[in-house]
């Protein structure tokens, strides 16, 4: 490995102390990163926008200001993508989609602001499943990013937050922000080998983020490491007046260092809902962590809820985030439907055939379900299961607009959807490989508002095991070009 390939693929914290202790430039960083975004994304397509020219006078912004002595923290001239919904001021915001490509931001996001206000260097917008209604990261008016753990067949990149993840494990950004509603940053967390954390629903703002359903949206890292997500977790969480969801929960208190301290904690494998039809590679990969966080000095054992039963029943109803999207972008499917990626409006327009009792009475029972989970969950540290139940499969697979995609997508969203419909956080992380290289998901799904304890757990297994450690060989990416 050369040194540029080294420094574009290590950790953020990393990356944090070279720049800290002056033996990295910011501009330095930044160049390196658009001439990997020249190198790899025409085929990789990762990025909808890069935006050069900002990136480099943010980095040259950082370097004065650490000339001054004002270093801003740990993300202080640290170049990263944003999934192409958060609003950052004079940046198109379009959800990946052509029907918003004039709407123009006229302030940065709420979480946009305090990422730049930390130093952050924004290396462009970057792809998405449009309007965020997907798991499996297909757009088909952009094209769909190229899942860079396999160079000869496209394999889906997960969704929706799908340029972000291969933007990271590609090393074309050091850390990318998505949002996940039903898992948008941990399955393509899954897909391409990296850390995906998914905060409890109110923890970070979403004010200047484009919605898809606001009861369940939320907005997380995907990064290389645990270490990484935490970093970003600290400076993006915490009580926004612009959104108020953000105002009724417990006080957010940063994490800081995570340590790999983990005695006497519980982790339980629950016997119900997610081990459906799951590849017998990651049933075994999943399975095995078990052994691991043992050996750590927790404690692991098989565990049935009830309320995973009444999940299926949930999962059985019409579906909410349907009619949240219709809420939001109704107008737009009665007028220009056609110019909607018809695999996002044939499952959006579902929305419309919900009726309001039918809405609340789904809403209750959702609400109910979370409060019995909440209080299942008391000693119950962390539920130990596959992100998602298969490696990424080819594109060519399921790019259609019948039965298989909706087939696939949904077994995207399965697993991952659950943590986000029961109300709790959640975090998925590299825990190995199949036969053929592709990665494999293991997700912690921790108690509401407990993300301190979930990043511990998850930081004492990435410390014991290397999986995070891998790249994917791109060599014949750039050899094509």
């Amino acid at each position: 490995m050369n040194h540029d390939e080294d420094l574009a693929f290590a950790p953020l914290h990393e990356q944090a102390r070279l720049i800290a202790r002056r033996d990295l430039s910011p501009v330095e960083l930044t160049e390196l990163y658009l001439d990997r975004i020249g190198d790899f994304d025409d085929r990789l397509n990762a990025y909808l926008a890069v935006t050069a020219e900002r990136a480099l006078a943010m980095a040259r912004a950082a370097e004065m200001a650490l000339t001054a002595g004002g270093r801003r923290g740990p993300l202080h001239g640290i170049p990263l993508a944003l999934k192409d919904l958060f609003d950052v001021g004079g940046l198109a915001t379009t959800g990946g989609s052509v029907v918003l490509a004039d709407n123009i931001a006229e302030r940065d996001a709420t979480v946009t602001r305090r990422l730049f206000e930390a130093g952050a260097v924004l290396l462009g917008k970057a792809h998405m499943v449009e309007f965020a209604f997907g798991g499996a990261g297909i757009n088909h008016h952009h094209g769909t990013p190229w899942n860079p753990w396999d160079t000869e067949i496209q394999r889906l990149p997960g969704g929706s937050s799908s340029g972000s993840a291969v933007a990271v494990a590609s090393g074309m950004a050091s850390v990318a922000l998505g949002s996940d509603t039903r898992g948008s940053v941990r399955i393509p967390s899954s897909f391409c080998a990296l850390v995906g954390l998914k905060p409890t629903f109110g923890r970070v703002s979403c004010a200047g983020v484009l919605p898809l359903d606001p009861t369940l949206d939320s907005i997380g890292p995907l990064a290389r490491c645990v270490t990484d997500a935490a970093l970003v977790y600290d400076i993006i969480a915490g009580a926004d007046p612009l959104d108020g969801s953000t105002m009724t929960v417990p006080q957010f208190v940063p994490v800081e260092e995570v340590d790999d301290e983990i005695g006497g904690a519980r982790l339980c494998i629950p016997r119900e809902y997610f081990w459906e039809d799951v590849d017998t590679e990651v049933e075994a990969a999943v399975r095995a962590t078990a052994g691991v966080f043992a050996e750590l000095g927790a404690h692991v054992d098989e565990v049935s809820l009830d309320e995973l039963n009444r999940l299926e029943e949930l999962g059985a109803r019409k579906s909410l985030t349907a009619v949240e999207a219709c809420l939001r972008y109704g107008s737009l499917l009665e007028t220009r439907q056609q110019e909607f990626d018809p695999i996002v409006s044939e499952r959006m327009v579902d929305g419309f055939d919900v009726s309001a009792i039918e809405y609340l009475e789904t809403r209750r029972f959702r609400d109910a379900l979370q409060h019995s989970t909440a209080a299942a969950m008391t000693d119950i540290d962390a539920l130990l299961v596959p992100t998602t139940p298969f490696a990424a499969p080819a594109l060519a697979d399921c790019d259609d607009q019948g039965a298989e995609y909706r087939r696939i997508n949904g077994m995207c969203l399965r697993n991952t959807a659950a943590a986000s419909l029961l109300g709790l956080c959640s975090i998925s992380l590299p825990c190995g490989f199949t036969r053929a290289g592709l990665p494999i998901g293991l997700m912690l799904i921790g108690r509401p508002y407990e993300e301190a304890r979930l990043l511990r757990l998850a930081r004492a297994y990435e410390a014991a095991t290397d999986w995070h450690l891998s790249r994917p060989d791109l060599s014949a990416v750039a050899h094509a070009r």
